[in-house]
């Protein structure tokens, strides 16, 4: 089992190479340590049966993790969005989903974004 957890929040257009190299970008921004591994991706559960989020995950050998708007909606963030929140419902999805992965556990990556994906990260709880 791993010790952090990475949200995504994605576009239609994003391709599983632009999630995988922003995942990859947040894991090496977050520094969690030599032993720290990923434990899965998470996202807004209409999203999670994607593609591109689903090829990403299986590339990174984890699983998607799929939450309901009004869950990601309930968890406080950092950078909360008008735009993301008028189209699905929660104000946040990567730093949110990241949190809620991890069990509650603190944000140790805010929301980073590039090419139509938006990462965040958190270390879990034990």
């Amino acid at each position: 089992m791993g010790d952090v957890c990475v949200g995504v929040g994605f576009r239609a257009a994003a391709r599983s190479t632009d999630i995988l190299a922003a995942v990859r970008h947040v894991l090496t921004s977050a520094n969690p340590g030599p032993d720290a591994t990923l434990d899965c991706l998470c996202t807004l559960d209409r999203k999670a049966a994607e593609p591109a989020v689903r090829d990403a995950a299986a590339a990174m050998g984890v699983p998607v993790r799929g939450f309901a708007s009004g869950e990601l909606a309930a968890v406080e963030v950092a950078n909360p969005s008008d735009r993301v929140h008028s189209a699905t419902g929660s104000p946040s999805v990567a730093e949110a989903a990241a949190v809620l992965g991890a069990g509650g556990g603190p944000l140790i990556v805010t929301k980073w974004s590039a090419n139509g994906v938006v990462v965040a990260a958190a270390r879990k709880v034990s």
